[in-house]
């Protein structure tokens, strides 16, 4: 089976270690925009900032296997070329020289105060520290998360929570109205926060449960019907039921504890192995059995132990946090290796981000800043310029087709991460959903999973966007996956569309073309390929991948310098409904006899019709076929109005088709049935599109 794919690691070293952008796994990021607001800010009172931090001060959950806990980094700040830094050596180094599992090393919050002008709305901003983040497959040093708690300062009631999730361009995790102080439950490795603000101290529920309110108050997601319930909100993977599996970071090509600057650190210091895989792309499948999340340590006011409360302003003397690049293995298709770039960079200080002086920026749903805006003209409207949503689905076996020739699409095993190319950022899903806020445009949305082939496309985002084939992304396990190129060279159709659909899972695939294009596919499916040009002409491929090729063969299947028009899909009916007779006469124990006299062009003589209504089925697919390939042979001699006569005999025995098809019922098995009637939808839209095609 082929794997034409690149990982983060030849990228990394392709790239060198200068590459810049964003982090998952961490809130405080570079670029943070100011959303579109010019909302002015000034520093709260120091008496009225700590009043208000002592009151809202958060209790931070975290995991039972977590080690990297919130901590003080000024004592491994050091000067370096006139500038005060902390380096990712010396702040690992310190912390697990100090750590102790039940004792970690000063634990410590910061905060920082702020109003906003002419307006009583103020902000209390907490800020903790970690030395070291591992997020499945992005690693790095210096870890920054934030919440945000909104007060109203002449009714001293909270407006608002924003807890920071993974990236900026992951949605936060909101309450609006809140009725009690903030506790925060940490993911493991990666420090992303929930909220938890009902009585399920220990628990992060999306969603109500029972009397139990939800622990956030976001929008859901209507873009995507199959997503239409669920609030956009990252939360807790594996406390909500969901596998999310840890990668082992690298740094210099080892792990990272085997590094001879980094003494202090062992393998139990990251994620525990049975949460960890070695490499996503060796996976034959996506693991099947990860631990739960365990509660362990709690720190704060309703907590076992606390921290320290600092002001942020005895921190500010920090001018950066710097460290060598870490990398990853994370899988692309070989087409679009170009299309991400090395982004695992230090993180940046927080008091040099725009969040740090008007904190409205780090609202991610459209309806809290709304709201707040509303109350308070102070902040202005701002908000994302697009979203990127989509579904993630796992391809396999459809029960209800031929053996080998159909698949469905279903409920993810494993969470995948996803990366965008304008602004490269690694994305976790949640629940099976991606969301990702971008800048409008076109971008390349690249998703990986544990023991997953990746899949790339082109998507054209204006303000909330469905990504994928109807907002589904259909992964495939790497055992299972072939991979279907798209190779437009020598064509001269300005090709700028392509998708693939299974006959039994529907679509599949959907993107905008720029040259050559591929994407892996289920080896049980049987596929069609479409692709369009820039007049909206059509023509589509058939695809039925071998379901048991040579372990040692390279050779992707490929679709050779696809074309447009009525040839094309006439070719394409020919050879779909040649494809269909021959299954319906091999369901009815049909042996190879004599020819049936006609040109095999399109696939279907030399086979014996069996007798009864299943011969009426197959004598019925095999008059579609003749005049399939007759409709062809016009339209390649220029013959537009042969061709069109022949598209519309076609049309007239499709009826006849179906009619068989409801006298065969019973005389064929049923997942042959039910694979004929698929086909003949699809032949029967595809010979209106040939009708319709305007180009020969």
């Amino acid at each position: 089976m082929e794997r034409d794919t690149l990982t983060r690691r030849d990228l990394l070293a392709a790239a060198g270690a200068g590459g810049a952008g964003t982090l998952a796994g961490c809130s405080m990021l570079g670029g943070n925009g100011d959303g579109g607001s010019t909302a002015a800010t000034e520093a709260l009172g120091e008496e009225r900032a700590g009043e208000l931090a002592e009151r809202f001060a958060p209790t931070l959950q975290f995991d039972a296997d977590e080690t990297w806990f919130p901590t003080d980094p000024r004592p491994y700040a050091t000067d370096r070329d006139g500038e005060r830094v902390v380096t990712g050596f010396d702040a690992v180094n310190g912390y697990l020289a100090a750590y102790e599992p039940d004792a970690p090393p000063a634990p410590t919050v910061f905060y920082n105060g702020r109003r906003y002008r002419d307006s009583p709305l103020e902000v209390v901003q907490f800020w903790w520290y970690s030395a070291f983040d591992q997020f499945t497959t992005n690693f790095h040093w210096h870890d920054w998360e934030a919440l945000h708690v909104f007060v109203d300062g002449e009714t001293d009631t909270a407006q608002l929570y924003v807890a920071s999730a993974h990236s900026r361009s992951v949605p936060n995790n909101e309450f609006i109205d809140p009725g009690r102080r903030p506790r925060v439950l940490s993911e493991l490795g990666s420090h992303s926060s929930a909220l938890s603000l009902n009585e399920l101290a220990d628990s992060f529920q999306r969603l109500p449960l029972g009397e139990a309110a939800a622990d956030v108050t976001n929008a859901t997601l209507g873009v995507v019907e199959a997503l239409a319930e669920l609030p956009v909100a990252y939360g807790l993977p594996r406390d909500e039921g969901f596998r999310l599996p840890y990668a082992i970071p690298e740094l210099d090509d080892a792990p990272v504890y085997e590094h001879p600057e980094l003494p202090a650190f062992e393998r139990r210091h990251l994620a525990p192995p049975e949460l960890t895989v070695r490499s996503f792309t060796e996976l034959a499948s996506p693991p099947s059995e990860l631990p739960e999340r365990r509660s362990g340590l709690a720190l704060g006011p309703e907590g076992d132990a606390t921290y320290d409360l600092v002001p942020t302003a005895e921190a500010e003397d920090i001018d950066a946090f710097v460290g060598p690049q870490l990398s990853f293995e994370f899988a692309v298709p070989g087409f679009v290796e170009d299309a991400v770039a090395s982004h695992l960079t230090a993180t940046a200080t927080p008091w040099k981000q725009s969040r740090y002086r008007n904190p409205a920026t780090d609202i991610s749903d459209p309806n809290h800043r709304a709201t707040l805006a509303e109350r308070y003209d102070a902040i202005g409207e701002g908000g994302p310029a697009a979203r990127l949503v989509a579904a993630v689905r796992d391809v396999t076996p459809d029960s209800d087709a031929p053996e080998g020739e159909g698949v469905t699409t279903e409920e993810p095993t494993v969470e995948s991460i996803a990366l965008v190319e304008s602004d490269p950022v690694a994305v976790p899903s949640f629940q099976g959903a991606i969301v990702a806020d971008v800048p409008a445009g076109e971008h390349r949305l690249t998703v990986n999973g544990a023991g997953r082939a990746p899949h790339s496309e082109r998507v054209e985002a204006d303000g909330p966007t469905a990504a994928g084939a109807d907002g589904t992304v259909a992964m495939v396990a790497n055992e299972d996956a072939r991979k279907l190129r798209i190779d437009t060279e020598g064509t001269d159709d300005d090709l700028r569309r392509a998708a693939v659909e299974d006959d039994f899972g529907g679509r599949i695939y959907d993107s905008r073309l720029d040259g050559r294009d591929a994407v892996y596919v289920h080896r049980d499916g049987a596929y069609t390929a479409e692709v369009r040009d820039a007049d909206d002409e059509v023509g589509a491929f058939r695809v039925n991948p071998d379901p048991d090729p040579d372990p040692d063969a390279d050779e992707p299947v490929t679709v050779d310098r696809p074309r447009t028009g009525k040839a094309s899909l006439a070719g394409f009916l020919g050879s779909l409904s040649g494809e269909t007779r021959a299954a319906v006469i091999d369901a009815a124990d049909g042996d190879d006899g004599s020819s049936d006299g006609d040109d095999d062009r399109q696939g279907g003589g030399n086979r014996t019709i069996p007798s009864g209504p299943a011969g009426g089925l197959a004598t019925a697919l095999d008059a579609v076929r003749r005049s399939a390939v007759r409709a062809l042979e016009r339209a390649e001699q220029g013959d537009g109005q042969g061709a069109d006569r022949q598209l519309q005999a076609v049309a007239t025995r499709l009826d006849r088709v179906g009619e068989a098809l409801s006298s065969a019922r019973g005389n064929v098995p049923g997942a042959t049935a039910n694979a004929v009637d698929r086909r003949l939808s699809q032949l029967q839209r595809r010979t209106e599109q040939a009708l319709d095609a305007e180009k020969l």
